[in-house]
């Protein structure tokens, strides 16, 4: 009967973009100035990121394996060792808006950083249209919960009726102090409560960085910058957490390398990228943990279908 009501109509149909859209601006570590374009995809392809400056050309497939550890970033990288780094803020807009298949077209080694959230993002989506396509929509859904931890920082998915997303960071005495957030990751939520968020550093840490490489496209124009207990932008903050809402943002976009939806919670405290790709290898390497399944409709958040999910790998089939 299930699968029967699947058939009738209510089974969440895949989307991809209506029509292809470019933008340029800044790497935020390389400070280089990087073209970008996102295109419609097929059904079932997922999110794939092509490098037109490689030699011969690149495609890697945005999931979890292959994707490598770098810092203050997350990056995929192909089998030749060509990296696109910086791709957190655009998978998670990509997430947010329900886009499931497209390929995402750049002439760099980085996506552009934008603003520094993923609010710019969000805005080529809505400009380029959405467009439903046939096949079903397939999430990843928790059936056991699986935890990964440091030394003071940890990052767990634990099962759950929808996808949510909780986060709680710690700077001791700074402006930013100890933040806690929750949300639902739901398309109208994460436009309103989430996208908006921007990355965030410390004054005292941007020489550091630059020395190592880092935040060399880094500016007032694309991350809140704090000073002890100041904020160094002249406009301020968007929201009054706004620190803790940038850390679900990547999250959100971090997760988007799972290669679906997430039907189950997620809670980082004080976890960053790295910790949240081992939080990805860990789940996927217990089959026991995981299964794929079909979305329906009824509900504001994606509920799985009663219908026999299928165990596979964690890669579309």
């Amino acid at each position: 009967m299930a699968r029967d009501r699947a058939s009738a109509g209510n089974v969440v149909r895949q989307q991809t973009l209506k029509n292809s859209i470019h933008c340029s601006g800044v790497a935020l570590h390389s400070g280089a100035k990087v073209n970008m374009a996102l295109h419609p995809a097929e059904a079932n392809s997922g999110i794939v990121f092509r490098r037109t400056d490689a030699d011969g050309g690149t495609e890697i497939q945005a999931l979890w394996k292959n994707a490598i550890e770098t810092p203050l970033c997350t990056t995929l990288v192909d089998v030749r060792g060509n990296q696109i780094a910086t791709i957190e803020h655009l998978m998670s807009a990509l997430s947010g808006c329900g886009i499931d298949n497209a390929v995402i077209e750049l002439n760099g080694p980085e996506v552009p950083i934008m603003d520094g959230s993923a609010a710019p993002f969000v805005f080529l989506i809505e400009c380029a249209g959405v467009t439903v396509q046939d096949s079903p929509r397939r999430a990843i859904r928790v059936l056991n919960e699986t935890v990964v931890s440091e030394p003071h920082r940890a990052a767990s998915l634990s099962p759950g009726a929808s996808y949510t997303v909780g986060f709680e960071i710690d700077f001791g005495d700074t402006l930013i102090g100890h933040q806690e957030w929750f949300t639902e990751v739901a398309e109208s939520a994460f436009k309103r409560d989430v996208a908006r968020a921007r990355t965030f550093g410390f004054v005292q840490d941007i020489e550091k960085l630059r020395a190592m490489g880092l935040a060399r496209g880094g500016s007032l124009d694309n991350a809140v910058v704090v000073n002890g207990k100041e904020i160094m932008n002249e406009e301020g903050l968007r929201y009054r957490n706004e620190f803790v809402r940038h850390k679900v943002l990547d999250s959100i976009g971090d997760l988007y390398l799972a290669g679906g939806p997430i039907i189950g919670h997620f809670q980082g405290d004080r976890a960053g990228h790295a910790l949240t790709l081992r939080l990805l290898n860990t789940l996927f390497a217990d089959t026991e943990a995981w299964e794929w399944t079909d979305l329906t409709t009824g509900s504001a958040a994606p509920v799985a279908a009663q219908i026999q999910p299928e165990r596979a790998v964690a890669a579309r089939a």
